[in-house]
């Protein structure tokens, strides 16, 4: 799949966007949009989704650590699937990925980068939003590779007797 991808994380008073190139390889952030309001924030969505003729919008789904979905991301799922049902009339599938880690993985870039405290937060929805995509990129990419590797292979039936000699 090719074109832009935008992802998403969503908090209940901001949400980060992130853009990726029309290939796929990079992830940039894009804004933050500040929710007045949900349908205001879904409106907004569905204009950038438009705007930046995106063929994908990834969600970030707060995994908690023990693997299990808590309340934040029952919000985050409620508010996607709101989400979904607007995209479906533009054709634009979307899909969650889980985004463990990635506000504290945006502040350290942010931080390394040289960016003041104060303007941290103004920023870090975004840049969150950017390591949720880099993630997804990354991750689809393995599969990709992982599978052009399993079509290669040629299917002899032996495949675990060989296995076993290594």
């Amino acid at each position: 799949m090719t074109g832009v991808i935008l992802a998403l994380d969503i908090g209940a008073k901001r949400i980060g966007v992130a853009v990726s190139d029309e290939l796929g390889i990079l992830a940039s952030p894009r804004t933050v949009i500040f929710r007045r309001s949900t349908q205001a924030a879904l409106d907004e969505i569905v204009r950038l989704v438009r705007a930046e003729e995106a063929a994908l919008v990834v969600v970030g789904l707060p995994v908690s650590f023990d693997g299990q979905l808590h309340s934040q991301a029952h919000a985050v799922q409620r508010f996607a699937e709101r989400l979904r049902k607007l995209l479906d009339a533009h054709d634009v599938p979307l899909v969650y990925a889980d985004e463990t880690l990635s506000t504290v993985r945006a502040e350290e870039r942010l931080r390394a980068a040289g960016v003041r405290r104060e303007r941290i937060r103004e920023r870090v929805d975004a840049m969150a939003a950017a390591v949720i995509l880099e993630e997804y990129l990354d991750q689809r990419q393995r599969n990709a590779r992982q599978g052009e590797y399993l079509a290669e292979r040629p299917a002899t039936g032996r495949e675990s007797e060989e296995d076993e000699r290594r």
